[in-house]
């Protein structure tokens, strides 16, 4: 039901991903009426709800006022004692905020973890992709949350792309440890602690354009920087996939030039089209949850839920769990009086 376009795109999406998946089996969740085209799918379960948390709705009314909305009984299909066969993983397209609160209170956190964060790849030259987190979950963020989020980050990539020491960036204003605010700076610190402990691979402080250079393999900053530049990154995909349109349709030779180039063209537009990147993680939670983009349509949509799916075949949340597990018991908690805060 969330998302700017509701049924009219995650319908179809789903339909489209169980046509691609004959092993996947799919647990639909929405209002009578609108989920009624899936009842007569196979291997499809349809669950009914009362209500839905719209993109403008608060956390409290998420947490208090809606207790029968979609993302609330979703996310509760994760949980053994509510589901007879409880789902493996929970995609969402609706408000983020909202999405994380019910989340943390249905799920609670994983041990050692104080915040839960949202993590997505975003391609980059080195024909990869970094991973980048907090991506909005968390807007103030203490150097103790910054380095749970190194280390989720780094139990992800070790998971999915099996790098078992894959590097891990600070995002900063500059390279140097002096540069940042105090909180980064002192971020830095644990980090280069937990690195010479063994912990993670921390390379040091990096630079917005090193997510795209492919400088580490994780970046880690706070949310709202981290939400800043996703959206940057995708604003200017697509505007760089618009002017190569208007600029090889000008006239007649740049549209020969366009043929010639067109291979070359094509490549681009799939490597930035943040569509296929759509699914983003929330680390940290005793359950698999997936953000979708509130914007998706169909085939982002689509990937979303495929990416969910590959996380919970790969057992990803258990593969998580241990590595933080492993790794946490002698890193510092976070200030317990921040996290209530929080």
């Amino acid at each position: 039901m969330g998302g700017d376009h509701g049924p009219q795109v995650t319908l179809p999406a789903c339909r489209a991903f169980l046509d691609k998946h004959p092993q996947a089996e799919l647990v639909i969740v929405g209002l009578a009426d609108a989920v009624e085209p899936a009842r007569a799918w196979s291997r499809t379960r349809v669950v009914t709800c009362s209500e839905v948390v719209t993109m403008d709705d608060g956390i409290e009314v998420a947490l208090r006022r809606k207790k029968d909305s979609s993302m609330r009984v979703a996310i509760a299909q994760l949980k053994a004692d509510v589901a007879a066969e409880p789902a493996h993983a929970c995609v969402s397209a609706g408000n983020t905020g909202a999405l994380m609160a019910v989340a943390r209170y249905l799920l609670k956190t994983m041990d050692g973890i104080d915040r839960p964060a949202i993590a997505t790849v975003l391609p980059n030259r080195r024909d990869g992709f970094t991973t980048v987190l907090d991506l909005g979950a968390n807007v103030d963020c203490t150097p103790e949350h910054l380095l749970q989020f190194a280390v989720m980050g780094s139990a992800l990539v070790a998971a999915v792309e099996g790098k078992e020491e894959p590097t891990v960036g600070l995002l900063n204003i500059g390279e140097e440890a002096i540069k940042g605010s105090e909180t980064i700076k002192r971020a830095g610190e644990l980090l280069r602690e937990a690195a010479a402990d063994g912990h993670i691979a921390f390379h040091g402080n990096v630079e917005g354009n090193d997510i795209f250079k492919g400088t580490t393999d994780i970046v880690v900053c706070d949310g709202f920087v981290g939400n800043v530049v996703l959206k940057a990154s995708e604003g200017l995909a697509g505007m760089l996939t618009e002017f190569i349109k208007q600029e090889f349709t000008r006239n007649v030779f740049t549209k020969l030039a366009a043929l010639v180039a067109m291979p070359v063209l094509k490549h681009f537009k799939h490597r930035v089209d943040h569509r296929r990147y759509n699914g983003a993680a929330l680390l940290g939670l005793r359950g698999l949850v997936f953000k979708s983009h509130g914007s998706a349509d169909a085939f982002a949509f689509e990937h979303a839920l495929t990416r969910a799916y590959d996380a919970a075949r790969n057992r990803l949340l258990d593969r998580v769990h241990d590595r933080i597990a492993e790794t946490m018991r002698s890193l510092p908690a976070a200030d317990p009086a921040a996290t209530q805060a929080a």
